[in-house]
């Protein structure tokens, strides 16, 4: 299914500059004879919020992946930030899940946001000691943890490293940001506090975001558009186009159910697939 046979004529973004952040034209990728998706076309505009969503195993950080050079396609082809996907891409910033620091790690906050701008080069090139400095102390301050910056990673509170995890995809100030799960093992309020953050990134700097999760309800209010995958199916559209119980239940193959409590999208269904949801999408 290509982009063309999504929900509507939402699934190009509407006035897409020549410049696409993202564009994959008729991109698959297989592993053996599983294919996660097929003749994938997305156009991502510059500033544009795309949630990424699906059940474990349909792909959704493989095609991370494939955008930061690190997988290749099995055909089609990928242009992210200006250039083919490939490794090294100065223009991407990439925010991972959040993990567990090991005790006795002797990394502080800045330490991490450091290597954001060490990542595409090694040592510092042509970066002097005092303006890698200041792209730190800029990219700590934009997500306000310059309290805990430089305490040791393994002092903090979850929320506290994602927020530095953030900082560190936006010290080199790109113009696509990756997202990982990077809501994942967050409490609420941080959950949303980390939301913002790449929101308020991409409006105040155009930003294009591919936003992977399995919880769209943090960021249902800052959500452009959505691309679902499922069994190597794929719809993409408007939270509202997409997020039905009709257009669900046809990727699931089974009887799906969504609905909106409270300003909340609660998706009910059966078997592995939904139990991979959280029972939310």
């Amino acid at each position: 299914m290509t982009e063309g046979a999504a929900l509507s004529e939402t699934a190009v973004a509407p006035d897409v500059p020549t410049a696409a952040a993202i564009r994959l034209r008729g991109a698959t990728l297989s592993f053996g004879e599983r294919t996660l998706w097929r003749d994938l076309d997305l156009t991502v505009a510059p500033g544009e919020f795309i949630a990424v969503l699906g059940p474990n195993g349909s792909g959704k950080t493989s095609l991370l992946r494939v955008l930061l050079g690190s997988l290749g396609l099995s055909s089609g082809e990928a242009q992210v930030a200006g250039r083919q996907a490939g490794l090294g891409n100065p223009g991407i910033g990439y925010v991972p899940q959040q993990k567990t620091i090991d005790a006795g790690v002797q990394l502080r906050g800045v330490d991490l946001v450091g290597l954001g701008v060490d990542g595409h080069r090694w040592g510092l090139g042509w970066l002097t000691r005092r303006e890698r400095a200041r792209k730190v102390a800029e990219a700590v301050a934009a997500v306000g943890a310059q309290a805990y910056a430089h305490a040791p990673l393994e002092s903090m509170s979850g929320g506290e490293q994602q927020r530095l995890r953030v900082a560190q995809a936006l010290v080199g100030d790109p113009s696509v940001l990756l997202c990982d799960e990077p809501l994942l093992s967050l409490d609420l309020a941080n959950q949303r506090l980390v939301a913002e953050l790449v929101d308020k990134r991409r409006r105040e700097h155009d930003t294009a975001v591919l936003f992977v999760t399995h919880e769209i309800n943090p960021i249902l209010p800052l959500v452009d558009r959505v691309l679902y995958l499922v069994d190597g199916e794929f719809r993409i559209g408007t939270p509202a186009e997409v997020m039905t119980s009709a257009t669900l239940s046809e990727l699931y193959r089974t009887e799906v159910e969504v609905l909106r409590v409270r300003d909340r999208l609660v998706v009910v269904g059966t078997g592995d697939d939904m139990d991979a949801l959280g029972g939310t999408a």
